[in-house]
């Protein structure tokens, strides 16, 4: 008979083998053996590595060492396009704090001028100058938004019909170019043709009838401005719709064609619905732009009608704030146009969401 103490030596040799070491997978039958590891335990002898963990992998299954790895050349493509976000964005976002300053640009700077608080937005609220320009803008903004927003949807709408690819890349080429005209060459074209001495001007005079000059019309300056956007920028939101429309599957319409449907009713069933989430994008980005009109289209017309009917944020802003040195005034106006340009984001997106489109982002 063994002593005690022999026994429980070779009691938890026996355990050991059956437990087997940590680099084996901490399984004796790793091997085949059977439940208490007498056969896998003594087959797994190796000792243990000493070798340390590796990272552990990401959710997806790989490094986040392998991913930069795997990814570097787009990473280094994409680092000038960083960069410039940084300088030209998010650096600049650091002279807000003039806003809040009696910023002297000529002798203290930034870090010597006294701060204000908010003296300046105060300023801005009891303006009532301000608040003429802001519903100025937001008037040519609504105009804009009337009867420029859906002229790119029909063009399109138009063009999808047509069979001939010729004749559509032809006129989808005609409607585009103006896009790439500067805003110098765009007023000066339509001083030409509805100026006083314009062309339809001097056509109307040799009929007999009077002339007009709609250029210097401060009441149908909203439309005029309008019209200039419609005929440079309609061409760029066509190229937009129909890039939606060629991811329509055409199996839709032969099947609704089956059906009995006719052009129309085609076009408000199967095309308008495929539109839907693109027109609610765009609207979306639209009306976050409330305030950022075309600050040269209204500066390059702004002596010809007057202030009192062309001037919005940005020109106010550059008269009252930049041009006379005052750029606290203009910094904190700047500020509450970002924040409203947020807020009417925000909110068209909600409502883009009650009406079951994504939007700019998607409700969770």
């Amino acid at each position: 008979m063994k002593p005690r103490a022999t026994v429980a030596t070779e009691t938890d040799r026996a355990a050991d083998r059956a437990t087997g070491p940590i680099g084996d997978g901490g399984s004796g039958d790793s091997r085949g053996g059977d439940s208490n590891g007498t056969a896998g335990g003594r087959g797994s002898g190796r000792k243990p590595s000493a070798r340390p963990d590796r990272t552990p992998p990401a959710a997806g299954g790989i490094t986040w060492r392998l991913r930069l790895r795997r990814d570097r050349t787009l990473i280094l493509m994409t680092l000038p396009a960083i960069a410039l976000l940084l300088i030209f964005n998010y650096i600049p976002l650091l002279g807000n704090i003039v806003a809040f300053q009696d910023y002297d640009v000529y002798d203290l700077g930034i870090t010597g001028s006294p701060f204000v608080g908010f003296d300046n937005f105060t300023r801005i609220f009891a303006d009532y100058r301000f608040w003429q320009v802001l519903i100025n803008t937001l008037v040519i903004f609504l105009t804009q938004l009337l009867l420029f927003f859906p002229i790119p949807i029909a063009i399109a709408l138009l063009l999808n019909t047509i069979m001939s690819a010729r004749v559509r890349a032809w006129v989808q080429a005609v409607v585009y170019l103006p896009h790439f005209f500067s805003w110098v060459l765009v007023v000066t074209v339509f001083q030409q043709m509805f100026g006083g001495a314009g062309l339809v001007a001097q056509w109307m005079r040799d009929h007999g009838h009077e002339g007009f000059d709609l250029m210097t019309n401060a009441s149908f300056f909203k439309f005029l401005v309008t019209a200039q956007a419609v005929w440079k920028d309609a061409g760029w939101g066509v190229i937009v719709f129909l890039a939606a429309l060629a991811a329509v599957n055409t199996d839709l319409y032969e099947a609704a064609a089956v059906d009995g449907a006719g052009r129309w009713r085609r076009m408000w069933h199967v095309t308008l619905p495929a539109l839907r989430p693109v027109i609610a994008l765009l609207l979306v980005l639209r009306v976050g732009s409330a305030l950022n009109l075309d600050f040269e289209q209204i500066l390059l017309q702004r002596d010809q009608v007057g202030p009192g009917a062309s001037e919005i944020l940005d020109t106010y802003i550059w008269w009252t704030g930049i041009k006379t040195g005052d750029f606290g005034y203009a910094a904190a106006a700047g500020i509450f146009k970002g924040l409203f340009s947020v807020a009417m984001v925000l909110g068209a997106n909600k409502v883009a969401h009650m009406l079951g489109e994504q939007g700019v982002y998607s409700k969770k």
